[in-house]
């Protein structure tokens, strides 16, 4: 299985003051954020780790340029960096999904924050699981995000729909970690062609294609967008220990 972040975007609203460093680079309990997440991925022995990082983030692109060479603390890690400036997370997935086709893949974006036993968890049945599901995706009951994406989940916990507001009973919210076979990636490329925008656009399109997505509860993820964000994570994850 391959594993993939998108960790792209401008980060604005939580490095602002903070002068030459990248979002990715915020350190969590001493770690950057991307190089906890390489960490992590790395131990389930994964085909390739691709990171998708900006243009012009060059703080970024030197730590995984070192981490390419010299592998990461002394653990040599299958990663390919990709640079690009993309308008939407969506369009950071498209940008590298040339190297995601060849089988199922796992992609999450640089600031989401879970807990490892949580993710071991859902990547330990992960194989199994997609040889009946198209996707399995992670969810939450525990809303963090500003503008967060409503799931609903029927009693076999498939996904039945994603909303922008929950006019309904709908416990979970999206926590932005996606398990996915490569036949879900021609549905994101008929998105791209179509002019969508936004990565919760094409996990709609998922559904409306016939894709069968398996949701996958987690207790609590903290998305980092802001200083105070960054905090509750580290709080978050000393929780673990």
């Amino acid at each position: 299985m391959k594993f993939a972040i998108i960790a792209a975007g401008e980060g604005r609203r939580i490095t602002e003051g903070v002068e030459k460093t990248s979002k990715p680079m915020m350190l969590l309990r001493g770690e950057p954020m991307i190089g906890r997440l390489l960490r992590i991925f790395s131990e389930y022995h994964p085909t390739e780790i691709i990171v998708v990082c900006r243009e012009g983030h060059y703080d970024v692109i030197a730590y995984l340029e070192a981490i390419q060479q010299e592998g990461l603390a002394g653990t040599r890690i299958p990663l390919r960096v990709v640079t690009a400036t993309t308008p939407s997370s969506m369009h950071s997935l498209e940008v590298i999904s040339s190297y995601l086709s060849a089988e199922p893949f796992l992609l999450t974006t640089v600031d989401t924050i879970f807990r490892e036993r949580e993710f071991s968890a859902f990547v330990s049945p992960l194989e199994k699981t997609l040889e009946d599901y198209d996707g399995c995706f992670v969810v939450t009951d525990f809303v963090d995000d500003e503008k967060p994406l409503y799931v609903g989940v029927d009693a076999s916990g498939k996904i039945t729909g994603f909303y922008d507001h929950r006019d309904t009973d709908i416990p979970f919210v999206s926590g932005g970690i996606y398990a996915m076979r490569p036949a879900c990636l021609e549905v994101l490329h008929q998105c791209v062609r179509q002019g969508e925008q936004r990565l919760r656009n094409f996990q709609r399109a998922l559904l409306r294609n016939g894709q069968r997505i398996k949701a996958w509860p987690f207790r609590k993820i903290i998305d980092v967008d802001h200083p105070s964000d960054l905090l509750a994570a580290i709080a978050f994850l000393e929780e673990e220990q």
